[in-house]
């Protein structure tokens, strides 16, 4: 059976505003998710390309074995060092040795209702 595939795409990065929900413990964030079926570690690399600057490549991350790992993109700890500007438009290109599930979120909190998109990267 096969879970997944070794190459996605996420076209629409856009690190939101952080903004201020009164009593709350979050920010305004992206995060991707990786999702490792099989029984051996996924070595997954990311590129970012940006809209005025060269892109970063290469960026190793392991994937544990049966395991699904978050991203969060506005910690750049969890991305291999890469600093992303907030509110600056970026893509994403995540390839992998192994098939595994890469999906998005954005919770976007500049304004008071919220906003959350949730969607699978694009894959070949």
């Amino acid at each position: 059976m096969e879970n997944g595939k070794k190459n996605w795409y996420i076209v629409d990065g856009y690190l939101p505003y952080p903004g201020e929900v009164k009593d709350a413990d979050f920010a305004g964030h992206e995060a991707v998710m990786l999702l490792n079926c099989n029984e051996r570690d996924a070595h997954v690399f990311l590129d970012f390309y940006f809209e005025d600057r060269d892109p970063v490549k290469d960026v190793p991350i392991t994937v544990k074995a049966e395991r699904v790992l978050c991203l969060r993109m506005d910690k750049p700890e969890e991305i291999g060092g890469v600093k992303l500007d907030r509110q600056q438009q970026y893509s994403l290109r995540v390839r992998s040795d192994e098939n595994i599930i890469v999906q998005y979120g954005r919770m976007d909190i500049a304004q008071p209702n919220l906003a959350y998109i949730g969607l699978m990267g694009y894959h070949e």
